[in-house]
C-alpha cells in the first residue's frame, strides 16, 4: 500500500496543475486517518498481546480457584507463566537470532515450533500443579490452553489462524466461568484484539472469529473438571 500512496505522489507532482489540490488534499486525509487508525491498532494489540493477557487472566483465575485465598495468585503466576510469559520469551530468543522479524510471526509455515514450545511449558507447569495439589480450577484452565493450543497448532498447518484472538477469548471465557458470569463484558476487550489484527493485516475477519471461537471453547473443559 506504501508503494501506491507513493506512485500516485509521485503521478500528482508530474502532471501538478492546480486542479489536483483536491485530490491531494483528500489523500492526505485518507493518509492521516489511515496513520492514526494503525497506530491505535498496534498499542491494542501490543497492549492485549498473549502474555499480557494471561499474566492478568489466569492471577485471576488462580485467585478465584482457590477461592480467593493468596495461594491462588501463585498458581496464576505459574501457569501465565507457562502459557505466556516462557512462549514470548523464545519468540523474543529466536527473534534475536534472526529467525523471524517480530513476535507476529506472520508467516504461518514458521509457528510450528512456537506451538510445540507451548505444549511443553503448559504440559510441565500441569505436573508442577498436580503435584503440588493446586486448586481444581486452576489446573483445568491449564488442561484446557493445553488443548487449545492443539487445536491451533492443526488448524495452522493449513490456515493462518489468530492467536492473539483465541488467546483474548480464551482469558475472558475461562475467568467468566471460574470467577463470575460478569467477565462475559470483558468481550470487547477480545473484540478489540480482533479488530487491531484485521487492521494490522495480521488477519482476516475469519481468521481472528476462529481464533475466538477456539477460546471460548475452552470453557468445555470445565464439563468435564
Amino acid at each position: 500500500m506504501s508503494t501506491t500512496a507513493d506512485d500516485t505522489g509521485a503521478t500528482g507532482t508530474d502532471t501538478d496543475t492546480g486542479t489536483d489540490t483536491d485530490t491531494d488534499t483528500d489523500t492526505g486525509t485518507v493518509s492521516a486517518t489511515d496513520t492514526a487508525t494503525t497506530s491505535v491498532a498496534r498499542t491494542v494489540t501490543d497492549v492485549l498481546q498473549p502474555r499480557n493477557v494471561l499474566l492478568a487472566g489466569m492471577l485471576g483465575i488462580g485467585l478465584a480457584a482457590a477461592g480467593g485465598d493468596w495461594t491462588g495468585l501463585l498458581w496464576g503466576f505459574l501457569g501465565a507463566l507457562c502459557a505466556g510469559l516462557i512462549p514470548a520469551g523464545y519468540i523474543e530468543w529466536e527473534r534475536g537470532r534472526g529467525t523471524w522479524g517480530d513476535r507476529h510471526v506472520v508467516d504461518r509455515t514458521k509457528r510450528a515450533p512456537i506451538f510445540f514450545v507451548i505444549l511443553g511449558s503448559i504440559g510441565a507447569g500441569s505436573v508442577v500443579m498436580v503435584l503440588g495439589n493446586a486448586p481444581t480450577g486452576i489446573l483445568v484452565a491449564m488442561l484446557a490452553l493445553w488443548v487449545m493450543t492443539i487445536g491451533l497448532l492443526a488448524v495452522n498447518t493449513v490456515w493462518k489462524i489468530s492467536v492473539d484472538s483465541a488467546v483474548a477469548s480464551a482469558a475472558v471465557s475461562l475467568l467468566a466461568v471460574v470467577h463470575s458470569p460478569w467477565w462475559a463484558a470483558a468481550y470487547a476487550l477480545t473484540a478489540a484484539v480482533c479488530w487491531s489484527r484485521v487492521a494490522l493485516g495480521y488477519h482476516t475477519v475469519a481468521q481472528t472469529l476462529a481464533g475466538a471461537g477456539l477460546g471460548a471453547a475452552t470453557t468445555v473443559a470445565y464439563a468435564f473438571g
